[in-house]
């Protein structure tokens, strides 16, 4: 099966030997996001709901490169170093997800790159483009 690197400009570029989402026939698997900024690649500043929108903006960046949007997003995985932000990111996700929502996990860490307090990676299937794949 052929894979199709997606690169956008409006999501931060990888920190290290991998891409920022990567389709195979319908299915697309979105990296790990956080909260960088696409414009400086620098860490947004702000409390955990600041970082949180960022990550979750970033996502929707990559998710829209590939041609969909979280809408799309068939299961999520959130990675916290406090699950005591549980209820917030609830929150945010009702505000940015449509159901039926993703399937979803989430973890807590004792750390994640950067120092950051939360990471989130996804899978997203598309509506096939009558490729045949």
């Amino acid at each position: 099966m052929e894979k199709t690197v997606i690169h956008t400009e409006m999501a931060p570029a990888a920190i290290g030997p991998y891409s920022q989402a990567v389709r195979a026939g319908d299915t697309v698997y979105l990296s790990g996001q956080i909260p960088l900024d696409p414009a400086t690649g620098e860490l947004v500043g702000g409390d955990f709901s600041t970082q949180a929108a960022r990550v979750f903006d970033n996502l929707a960046a990559v998710a829209q490169a590939a041609g969909g949007s979280l809408d799309d997003v068939v299961k999520l995985n959130i990675f916290l170093t406090d699950l005591g932000q549980f209820g917030v990111v609830n929150e945010m996700m009702a505000e940015r997800f449509s159901a039926p929502y993703p399937a979803r996990a989430t973890i807590q860490v004792a750390a994640l790159p950067k120092g950051v307090p939360v990471e989130m990676d996804a899978v997203m299937v598309l509506a096939g483009d009558g490729d045949g794949s």
